[in-house]
């Protein structure tokens, strides 16, 4: 692993100030209270998050100690009793947010659907009970693999209220990504539905189901439930398949919130690794309410009448945090929206902007840049007065990428949250806080109060402002990530053990390298690790490699991430071939199916580039730092001593 550098980060100068008009009435109202917060926090940081804790969130019984920390193992709020689902919806019940829109829909065809708290509460008690009439108890798992519809959020806060930890698939993954990460989780029912709309047309998720299941390969499932959204014609297994619809017919809707444990399992979620088996991470109950539920406010400077919309799909942890937990937590109207700009209909963000009056907007780089490739005249020719606050997610966005939201979509009036977080984290880690905070195009600036961030070397000691160093968390925080799910060996080799402890100080290895400008502010520089940004989600090389030897014709592959100026990276796959195989535009296609059938569209190779051999090391470990530089096409720089057959690079060189 080596030292991250800088010359491709944009050194910028420029500084928005949050106008005064937004500052007044912001939740923090300037650069003094946040740095006077954030030195409270820094001080005591358990102190901290007790006292909000106490004041933010609804406790069934108080915790007996704020913070047990057993690096590199936490455990918050030990012995507080809790429900997320209690916090998220009967709370509200008791206030005038009871008959307050919770949840609007938006679908793909052009159909749409309210949902007030009291609407919600119900729907997720006869989800629960209709659970637990399918034997789902305390601890079970469930997986879900759904379209974006509202009883996607329904499910999870279902099997939050019962305590059955869910693991959400997003629904583009395969029948083969959502089978292993079913066996890995254990879970004992799969929540689905027929079909999703996405792009014009049908997804087949209920098809993807089947042929996970099939032939018992996923036998700790045992029923499958089935809402039904696209009527095509899908099979059922008589016994194993149930239709939602059929199944709620005089299901009662009283289903009291299951007093959990503050450490008690909420969900797992998995994210790509470099070894290339997907990790689960694992998110507890206490910690992660809390911090979802304060990031969400302070960032998104919450008020009571705004329309909230993260354009998020509920398979990524930004769905979880910023759909459903964050914003239902704080009584807020959160958006989901099922369909995605298209060729048929570019302007549809801008369509659900002008008829909700969505006040927030908070979306990833790709989307902003897919957005810039079709036009100003999309979103001028809408109304989007009622925007007040953006944001951005997912990867680092690129200072033009940023002054074109602020301008065309934000009128020059909205500031931006430019946000850096991961799976892991749980929620969001440096961020502005939009009322305090000034912002530079490209710079996540600040910590969130509570969170002691760092840019190290190696050995854990800072670095100087402006240079390249790793990201690093020096204390714990709530919403951290307990362990991964079924191996704690590899949760502290991945996360706690590439940065030298210092004095006994454990660091948070956050796998991005960054640096720190002369005014404090975070400018993430991207992975440090084998793991692919595409569109703001994280693919594993070792993943996609494995899909692509899977296939007969293929003797070893190595995949890598180029520059795309729309996804961030684009993969390219080096490969070579069995020796009956012959390169060929039908097999590179061919390849490219593979992998897309293995794991997901996400994951489908940009360019296949077939080479008689890989360069490796005299060890035999492929040199992947040189077969980036090919496949961006920068010259080949750094020590290549270690080259264990120069010709190899040569040839590959020739070949591009």
């Amino acid at each position: 692993m080596t030292a991250p550098t800088i010359e491709s980060i944009l050194h910028e100068n420029r500084l928005f100030q949050p106008s005064s008009e937004f500052s007044n009435q912001a939740q923090i109202k300037s650069l003094q209270d946040y740095e006077q917060l954030y030195e409270r926090a820094k001080a005591d940081p358990v102190a901290f998050w007790a006292e909000l804790a106490e004041q933010e969130l609804h406790w069934f019984q108080k915790w007996d100690q704020v913070l047990d920390w057993q690096p590199p193992f936490a455990k918050w709020f030990v012995n507080g009793k809790i429900n997320i689902s209690y916090n998220c919806l009967d709370r509200h019940l008791t206030t005038w947010r009871r008959n307050k829109a919770a949840l609007i829909w938006e679908g793909e065809p052009g159909d749409s659907r309210t949902l007030t708290y009291a609407q919600l509460h119900r729907e997720v008690c006869q989800f629960a009970n209709v659970l637990k009439e399918l034997g789902i108890k305390k601890g079970d798992v469930v997986g879900i693999y759904m379209p974006m519809i509202p009883e996607a959020a329904i499910a999870m806060l279902a099997c939050a209220r019962i305590g059955a930890p869910h693991t959400v698939v997003f629904g583009g993954f395969s029948a083969e990504a959502l089978r292993d990460r079913l066996n890995d989780g254990k879970a004992k029912l799969v929540v689905t539905a027929d079909g999703g709309w996405r792009k014009d047309a049908i997804v087949p998720l209920k098809d993807q189901v089947d042929k996970a299941l099939d032939d018992n390969a996923a036998p700790s499932v045992e029923n499958v439930l089935v809402v039904q959204r696209t009527h095509q014609r899908i099979h059922m297994e008589p016994g194993r398949d149930h239709w939602w619809h059929d199944l709620r017919q005089g299901i009662s809707s009283d289903c009291p919130a299951e007093p959990m444990d503050s450490e008690d399992m909420l969900f797992i979620l998995y994210t790509s690794g470099s070894t290339g088996k997907p990790k689960g991470v694992v998110h507890s109950t206490g910690g992660y309410n809390l911090y979802t539920h304060m990031t969400t406010k302070w960032i998104f400077d919450l008020r009571d009448t705004d329309v909230y919309w993260c354009t998020a799909d509920v398979g990524w942890i930004t769905g979880h945090s910023y759909i459903v937990y964050g914003p239902l937590s704080n009584g807020a109207t959160t958006l989901m929206y099922e369909g995605a700009p298209r060729n048929s209909n570019p302007g549809c963000f801008w369509d659900v902007i002008e008829k909700y009056g969505v006040n927030i907007f908070y979306t990833a780089p790709t989307a902003i840049r897919a957005f810039i490739k079709m036009g100003e005249h999309h979103p001028k020719a809408r109304d989007l007065s009622s925007l007040r606050l953006l944001g951005t997610v997912g990867e680092p966005i690129n200072p033009e990428a940023w002054m074109w939201y602020y301008r065309v979509i934000g009128g020059e009036r909205c500031p931006i949250v430019d946000t850096w977080w991961q799976t892991e984290t749980g929620g969001i880690m440096i961020t502005p806080l939009p009322g305090a905070i000034p912002t530079k195009p490209g710079s996540a600036t600040r910590p969130f109060p509570g969170i002691l961030a760092d840019v190290v070397d190696l050995d854990g000691h800072p670095v100087k402002d402006n240079e390249g160093g790793y990201l690093v968390v020096r204390h714990p925080w709530p919403s951290m990530m307990r362990t991964v799910y079924g191996d704690d060996d590899r949760f502290r080799r991945t996360y706690w053990e590439h940065i030298a402890p210092i004095d006994g100080q454990y660091l948070y290895f956050a796998g991005d390298g960054a640096r720190r400008d002369d005014d404090g502010y975070f400018w993430v520089m991207g992975r440090v690790d084998d793991v692919i940004s595409v569109s703001g989600h994280r693919l594993g090389t070792m993943e996609i490699e494995s899909a692509l030897v899977s296939h007969g014709a293929v003797a070893e592959a190595a995949v890598v991430g180029k520059p795309d100026e729309i996804k961030g990276e684009e993969i390219v796959a080096f490969v070579t071939l069995e020796s009956n195989y012959s390169p060929s535009e039908e097999l590179e296609k061919e390849l490219k199916k593979h992998v897309v059938q293995e794991i997901g569209a996400l994951a489908r190779p940009g360019q296949i580039r077939f080479s008689d051999a890989l360069p490796k090391t005299r060890s035999g470990k492929i040199m992947r730092r040189l077969l980036r530089s090919l496949a961006a096409g920068q010259e080949i720089a750094g020590d290549t001593s270690t080259l264990e057959d120069r010709s190899v690079l040569d040839k590959l060189r020739e070949d591009s």
